[in-house]
Protein backbone atom coordinates (compact mmCIF):
# COMPACT_ATOMS: atom_id res chain seq x y z
CA UNK A 1 0.00 0.00 0.00
CA UNK A 2 2.98 2.71 0.63
CA UNK A 3 4.79 1.56 -2.20
CA UNK A 4 1.95 2.42 -4.53
CA UNK A 5 0.83 5.81 -2.66
CA UNK A 6 4.76 6.52 -3.32
CA UNK A 7 4.44 5.36 -7.02
CA UNK A 8 1.13 7.67 -7.65
CA UNK A 9 2.91 10.74 -5.66
CA UNK A 10 5.88 10.05 -8.03
CA UNK A 11 3.81 11.66 -10.83
CA UNK A 12 1.76 14.17 -8.69
CA UNK A 13 2.31 17.66 -9.96
CA UNK A 14 1.45 19.70 -7.28
CA UNK A 15 3.31 17.46 -4.76
CA UNK A 16 6.56 17.71 -7.34
CA UNK A 17 6.67 21.38 -6.63
CA UNK A 18 5.92 21.39 -2.91
CA UNK A 19 9.37 18.94 -2.56
CA UNK A 20 11.36 20.48 -4.74
CA UNK A 21 10.30 23.76 -3.25
CA UNK A 22 11.42 22.72 -0.10
CA UNK A 23 15.42 23.98 0.62
CA UNK A 24 15.49 20.71 3.35
CA UNK A 25 14.62 18.16 0.84
CA UNK A 26 18.03 19.48 -1.29
CA UNK A 27 20.39 18.24 1.41
CA UNK A 28 18.92 14.53 1.72
CA UNK A 29 18.51 14.21 -2.23
CA UNK A 30 22.11 14.82 -1.51
CA UNK A 31 22.38 11.57 -0.49
CA UNK A 32 20.84 9.51 -3.22
CA UNK A 33 21.97 11.83 -6.04
CA UNK A 34 25.75 13.39 -7.22
CA UNK A 35 24.79 17.34 -7.72
CA UNK A 36 23.37 18.80 -10.49
CA UNK A 37 26.12 19.18 -13.14
CA UNK A 38 28.40 17.02 -15.07
CA UNK A 39 31.42 18.38 -12.97
CA UNK A 40 29.33 17.07 -9.87
CA UNK A 41 28.57 13.68 -11.60
CA UNK A 42 32.86 13.33 -12.34
CA UNK A 43 33.89 14.38 -9.32
CA UNK A 44 31.72 11.67 -7.26
CA UNK A 45 32.85 9.26 -10.34
CA UNK A 46 36.16 9.77 -9.77
CA UNK A 47 35.89 8.98 -6.34
CA UNK A 48 33.97 5.90 -6.85
CA UNK A 49 36.28 3.95 -9.43
CA UNK A 50 39.30 5.49 -7.24
CA UNK A 51 37.43 2.95 -4.13
CA UNK A 52 37.40 -0.39 -6.88
CA UNK A 53 33.54 0.53 -8.38
CA UNK A 54 32.16 1.36 -11.59
CA UNK A 55 29.29 3.32 -12.11
CA UNK A 56 27.11 4.59 -14.90
CA UNK A 57 26.23 7.71 -14.68
CA UNK A 58 22.56 8.66 -15.51
CA UNK A 59 21.44 12.57 -16.64
CA UNK A 60 18.03 12.84 -14.82
CA UNK A 61 15.27 13.38 -16.86
CA UNK A 62 12.02 11.56 -18.63
CA UNK A 63 9.02 12.28 -20.97
CA UNK A 64 10.93 14.74 -22.81
CA UNK A 65 7.83 16.15 -24.94
CA UNK A 66 9.88 18.97 -26.95
CA UNK A 67 12.32 17.51 -29.84
CA UNK A 68 14.90 20.34 -29.24
CA UNK A 69 15.31 19.33 -25.40
CA UNK A 70 15.77 15.36 -26.77
CA UNK A 71 18.63 17.13 -28.75
CA UNK A 72 19.84 19.00 -25.95
CA UNK A 73 20.00 15.76 -23.77
CA UNK A 74 22.14 13.60 -26.28
CA UNK A 75 24.26 16.61 -26.22
CA UNK A 76 24.47 16.58 -22.35
CA UNK A 77 25.47 13.08 -22.82
CA UNK A 78 28.25 13.43 -24.91
CA UNK A 79 29.62 16.25 -22.93
CA UNK A 80 29.65 14.12 -20.39
CA UNK A 81 31.35 10.95 -21.99
CA UNK A 82 33.70 13.17 -23.24
CA UNK A 83 34.60 15.02 -19.74
CA UNK A 84 34.51 11.34 -18.26
CA UNK A 85 37.31 9.93 -21.11
CA UNK A 86 39.26 12.82 -20.19
CA UNK A 87 39.44 12.39 -16.97
CA UNK A 88 40.85 9.01 -17.41
CA UNK A 89 37.23 7.25 -16.29
CA UNK A 90 35.44 5.91 -18.77
CA UNK A 91 38.39 3.00 -20.40
CA UNK A 92 36.89 -0.81 -19.73
CA UNK A 93 34.03 0.93 -19.36
CA UNK A 94 34.62 2.11 -15.71
CA UNK A 95 32.16 4.57 -15.96
CA UNK A 96 29.05 3.99 -18.65
CA UNK A 97 26.45 6.24 -19.31
CA UNK A 98 22.49 5.01 -18.86
CA UNK A 99 19.81 6.43 -20.90
CA UNK A 100 16.36 7.15 -20.36
CA UNK A 101 14.82 6.56 -23.75
CA UNK A 102 12.00 9.29 -23.10
CA UNK A 103 14.46 11.62 -22.20
CA UNK A 104 16.05 11.54 -25.94
CA UNK A 105 12.53 11.54 -27.48
CA UNK A 106 10.62 8.52 -27.17
CA UNK A 107 7.52 10.00 -25.95
CA UNK A 108 7.25 12.55 -28.82
CA UNK A 109 3.93 12.42 -30.26
CA UNK A 110 5.62 12.67 -34.10
CA UNK A 111 8.65 10.49 -34.67
CA UNK A 112 9.41 9.39 -31.14
CA UNK A 113 11.09 6.40 -31.87
CA UNK A 114 12.49 7.58 -34.95
CA UNK A 115 14.57 10.43 -32.44
CA UNK A 116 15.26 8.26 -29.96
CA UNK A 117 16.99 6.17 -31.87
CA UNK A 118 19.16 8.74 -33.55
CA UNK A 119 19.70 10.31 -30.31
CA UNK A 120 21.13 6.74 -28.54
CA UNK A 121 23.07 6.00 -31.77
CA UNK A 122 25.10 9.36 -31.25
CA UNK A 123 25.76 9.30 -27.48
CA UNK A 124 26.91 5.26 -28.00
CA UNK A 125 28.80 6.05 -31.24
CA UNK A 126 30.68 8.59 -28.89
CA UNK A 127 30.51 6.00 -25.73
CA UNK A 128 32.50 3.37 -28.68
CA UNK A 129 35.17 5.86 -29.07
CA UNK A 130 36.20 6.61 -25.36
CA UNK A 131 36.12 2.68 -24.73
CA UNK A 132 32.83 2.37 -22.63
CA UNK A 133 29.63 2.00 -23.22
CA UNK A 134 25.75 2.69 -22.73
CA UNK A 135 22.36 1.13 -21.28
CA UNK A 136 18.80 2.04 -22.24
CA UNK A 137 17.11 2.19 -18.94
CA UNK A 138 13.39 0.76 -19.06
CA UNK A 139 10.82 2.57 -17.74
CA UNK A 140 6.50 1.71 -17.06
CA UNK A 141 5.64 -0.81 -18.81
CA UNK A 142 3.92 0.82 -22.39
CA UNK A 143 7.23 1.34 -23.13
CA UNK A 144 8.85 -1.74 -22.79
CA UNK A 145 8.02 -2.79 -26.33
CA UNK A 146 9.08 0.43 -28.14
CA UNK A 147 12.21 0.29 -25.91
CA UNK A 148 12.71 -3.42 -27.01
CA UNK A 149 12.72 -2.32 -30.38
CA UNK A 150 15.08 0.29 -30.47
CA UNK A 151 18.01 -2.12 -28.56
CA UNK A 152 16.59 -4.54 -31.23
CA UNK A 153 17.90 -1.96 -34.17
CA UNK A 154 20.41 -0.06 -32.24
CA UNK A 155 22.40 -3.60 -31.47
CA UNK A 156 23.10 -4.22 -35.23
CA UNK A 157 25.65 -1.65 -35.01
CA UNK A 158 26.80 -1.46 -30.88
CA UNK A 159 26.07 -5.09 -30.30
CA UNK A 160 27.40 -4.25 -26.35
CA UNK A 161 24.36 -1.87 -26.04
CA UNK A 162 22.89 -3.01 -22.43
CA UNK A 163 19.00 -3.02 -22.05
CA UNK A 164 17.66 -3.07 -18.23
CA UNK A 165 14.60 -6.07 -17.56
CA UNK A 166 12.29 -5.53 -14.47
CA UNK A 167 11.06 -8.42 -12.67
CA UNK A 168 7.88 -6.84 -11.75
CA UNK A 169 6.99 -7.66 -14.94
CA UNK A 170 5.51 -11.00 -15.55
CA UNK A 171 6.45 -11.39 -18.96
CA UNK A 172 10.70 -10.55 -17.93
CA UNK A 173 11.79 -13.93 -18.20
CA UNK A 174 10.55 -14.43 -21.55
CA UNK A 175 12.35 -11.19 -22.29
CA UNK A 176 15.50 -12.49 -20.53
CA UNK A 177 15.82 -15.36 -23.20
CA UNK A 178 15.22 -13.35 -25.74
CA UNK A 179 17.94 -10.94 -24.93
CA UNK A 180 21.00 -13.03 -23.40
CA UNK A 181 22.71 -13.37 -26.23
CA UNK A 182 26.41 -14.11 -26.87
CA UNK A 183 28.12 -10.02 -25.98
CA UNK A 184 24.85 -8.76 -24.64
CA UNK A 185 24.85 -6.77 -21.72
CA UNK A 186 21.08 -7.51 -19.48
CA UNK A 187 20.55 -4.97 -16.32
CA UNK A 188 18.02 -6.91 -14.32
CA UNK A 189 16.46 -4.93 -11.69
CA UNK A 190 12.87 -5.26 -9.81
CA UNK A 191 11.40 -2.02 -10.94
CA UNK A 192 9.78 0.77 -9.43
CA UNK A 193 6.69 1.37 -11.33
CA UNK A 194 2.83 0.75 -11.00
CA UNK A 195 1.52 -2.05 -13.88
CA UNK A 196 -2.11 -3.31 -13.89
CA UNK A 197 -3.08 -6.48 -12.70
CA UNK A 198 -2.03 -9.67 -15.10
CA UNK A 199 0.76 -7.24 -16.46
CA UNK A 200 2.40 -6.85 -13.40
CA UNK A 201 3.43 -8.57 -9.77
CA UNK A 202 2.16 -6.93 -6.89
CA UNK A 203 3.67 -9.25 -3.91
CA UNK A 204 7.13 -8.55 -2.85
CA UNK A 205 7.72 -12.28 -2.60
CA UNK A 206 6.67 -12.95 -6.43
CA UNK A 207 8.73 -10.15 -7.59
CA UNK A 208 11.82 -11.67 -5.44
CA UNK A 209 11.05 -15.23 -7.26
CA UNK A 210 10.74 -13.41 -10.76
CA UNK A 211 14.02 -12.04 -9.97
CA UNK A 212 15.89 -15.22 -9.18
CA UNK A 213 13.97 -16.96 -12.43
CA UNK A 214 15.40 -14.07 -14.71
CA UNK A 215 18.58 -14.43 -13.26
CA UNK A 216 18.84 -18.02 -13.58
CA UNK A 217 18.13 -17.19 -17.26
CA UNK A 218 20.76 -14.66 -17.44
CA UNK A 219 23.30 -16.15 -15.63
CA UNK A 220 23.15 -19.85 -17.70
CA UNK A 221 23.05 -18.06 -21.16
CA UNK A 222 26.19 -16.58 -23.05
CA UNK A 223 25.67 -13.20 -22.45
CA UNK A 224 27.21 -10.73 -19.47
CA UNK A 225 24.24 -10.06 -16.72
CA UNK A 226 24.25 -6.91 -14.49
CA UNK A 227 22.69 -8.00 -11.17
CA UNK A 228 20.66 -4.76 -9.86
CA UNK A 229 19.64 -5.46 -6.68
CA UNK A 230 20.17 -4.66 -2.58
CA UNK A 231 19.27 -7.63 -1.34
CA UNK A 232 21.54 -10.06 0.59
CA UNK A 233 19.81 -13.15 -0.43
CA UNK A 234 19.40 -12.42 -3.80
CA UNK A 235 23.06 -11.15 -4.21
CA UNK A 236 23.82 -14.64 -2.19
CA UNK A 237 21.86 -16.02 -4.47
CA UNK A 238 23.57 -14.27 -7.73
CA UNK A 239 26.99 -15.18 -6.58
CA UNK A 240 26.21 -18.86 -5.87
CA UNK A 241 24.37 -19.56 -9.19
CA UNK A 242 27.40 -17.76 -10.90
CA UNK A 243 29.71 -19.95 -9.71
CA UNK A 244 27.78 -23.28 -10.59
CA UNK A 245 27.32 -22.02 -14.10
CA UNK A 246 31.32 -21.89 -14.20
CA UNK A 247 31.28 -17.92 -14.59
CA UNK A 248 34.29 -16.16 -13.79
CA UNK A 249 34.19 -12.60 -11.59
CA UNK A 250 34.32 -10.34 -15.00
CA UNK A 251 31.67 -12.37 -16.87
CA UNK A 252 29.07 -10.33 -14.78
CA UNK A 253 28.80 -7.55 -12.62
CA UNK A 254 26.47 -6.64 -9.76
CA UNK A 255 24.85 -3.15 -9.42
CA UNK A 256 23.43 -0.87 -6.60
CA UNK A 257 22.29 2.86 -6.12
CA UNK A 258 24.40 5.34 -5.33
CA UNK A 259 23.72 5.95 -1.83
CA UNK A 260 22.13 2.94 -0.89
CA UNK A 261 24.40 0.23 0.97
CA UNK A 262 27.86 1.61 0.32
CA UNK A 263 29.74 -0.45 2.70
CA UNK A 264 28.26 -3.59 0.74
CA UNK A 265 29.25 -1.97 -2.55
CA UNK A 266 32.62 -1.78 -1.11
CA UNK A 267 32.63 -5.57 0.30
CA UNK A 268 31.88 -7.21 -2.97
CA UNK A 269 34.31 -5.00 -4.68
CA UNK A 270 36.96 -6.25 -1.76
CA UNK A 271 35.99 -9.91 -2.32
CA UNK A 272 36.83 -9.75 -5.88
CA UNK A 273 33.38 -9.10 -7.50
CA UNK A 274 32.93 -6.27 -10.04
CA UNK A 275 30.80 -3.97 -8.58
CA UNK A 276 28.86 -1.16 -10.65
CA UNK A 277 27.31 2.43 -8.75
CA UNK A 278 23.80 3.68 -11.05
CA UNK A 279 24.84 7.18 -10.06
CA UNK A 280 22.28 10.31 -11.00
CA UNK A 281 23.04 13.90 -11.86
CA UNK A 282 20.82 16.57 -12.86
CA UNK A 283 18.12 18.96 -11.71
CA UNK A 284 15.30 17.03 -11.91
CA UNK A 285 15.68 14.47 -9.35
CA UNK A 286 11.97 14.64 -8.35
CA UNK A 287 10.62 11.21 -9.72
CA UNK A 288 13.72 9.27 -9.17
CA UNK A 289 13.89 10.38 -5.63
CA UNK A 290 10.53 9.01 -4.95
CA UNK A 291 10.99 5.99 -6.44
CA UNK A 292 13.98 5.13 -4.56
CA UNK A 293 11.48 5.71 -1.48
CA UNK A 294 8.77 3.36 -2.79
CA UNK A 295 11.73 0.46 -3.55
CA UNK A 296 12.60 0.10 0.35
CA UNK A 297 10.50 1.55 3.75
CA UNK A 298 14.31 2.03 5.04
CA UNK A 299 14.65 4.67 2.50
CA UNK A 300 11.53 6.75 3.42
CA UNK A 301 12.52 6.53 6.72
CA UNK A 302 16.01 8.07 6.21
CA UNK A 303 14.30 10.55 4.36
CA UNK A 304 11.66 11.36 6.75
CA UNK A 305 14.62 11.68 9.90
CA UNK A 306 16.71 13.79 7.79
CA UNK A 307 13.69 16.51 7.18
CA UNK A 308 12.50 16.10 10.78
CA UNK A 309 16.33 16.90 12.40
CA UNK A 310 16.65 19.84 9.91
CA UNK A 311 13.48 21.94 11.28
Amino acid sequence: MLRQALLALSASTQARELIMANPLTRDVVARFVAGETAADALAVSGRLIAGGLDVSVDFLGEDTHDPEQAAGVAEEYIRLLRQLSAAGLAGGGRAEVSVKPTAVGLGLADHGEKTAMENIAKIAAVARNTGTTVTIDMEDHPRVEPTLRLVAELRADFPDLGCVIQSYLRRSADDCRELATAGSRVRLCKGAYKAPEGVGLAAKADVDLSYARCMRVLLDGPGYPMLATHDPRLIAIGGAKARQSGRGQDSFEFQMLYGIRPAEQSRLAAEGARVRVYLPYGSDWYGYLVRRLAERPANLAFFLRALATRH
